[in-house]
């Protein structure tokens, strides 16, 4: 059966196949709009639960107020690197390696009163200080280290508290 308007627009199709062609196009019609409907749900649900409790200016508000507060610590965790790199190279300078030895200076006095102290830096610069303690009283002498050695002789504790220090672990 073919239907005289198709016939006069130059079409020869069945009125039956054009039928089923446009029942077929809406029920994909249908089925789309199902599958947007539900997207839409969706992603309107999605959207309350992200506005529940907060109008949009108070959204627009607190996200300004996050740039904000992202660009305050951008200026804090740059104050703090340039505050870590004064830290360590203070920190060079400072007394980071110790050692120590008591020993009795005469034999006669008993309890280990004299002793030795090596004090020195990163680069094993510092001094030794050295105590003797006696019966006539306490004598304090100081000697330099740079790099680790000394110009001066250094007696056997004195010795032994620089190699402590030197190999000792920084603290």
């Amino acid at each position: 059966m073919t239907s005289d308007v198709l016939t006069r627009m130059g079409l020869g199709i069945d009125i039956g196949y054009l039928i089923i062609a446009m029942f077929i196009l809406i029920i994909v019609l249908i089925v789309l709009l199902t599958i947007f409907i539900i997207r839409e749900v969706k992603l309107q649900k999605k959207y309350n639960i992200f506005m529940k409790g907060s109008s949009a200016e108070s959204l627009e508000d607190a996200i300004a107020k996050l740039f904000e507060d992202n660009n305050k610590i951008k200026k804090v965790v740059n104050a703090n690197r340039g505050d870590i790199r004064q830290i360590y190279r203070v920190l060079t300078r400072t007394f980071q390696k110790i050692g120590i030895v008591k020993y009795d200076a005469y034999q006669q006095m008993g309890g280990l009163l004299s002793f030795s102290l090596a004090m020195l830096d990163e680069e094993n610069n510092g001094f030794i200080l050295n105590s003797v303690h006696t019966s006539d009283g306490c004598y304090t002498y100081t000697k330099e280290i740079h790099e680790g050695k000394c110009e001066l002789e250094l007696g056997n504790e004195e010795r032994l508290a620089l190699e402590k220090a030197v190999g000792s672990e920084e603290l």
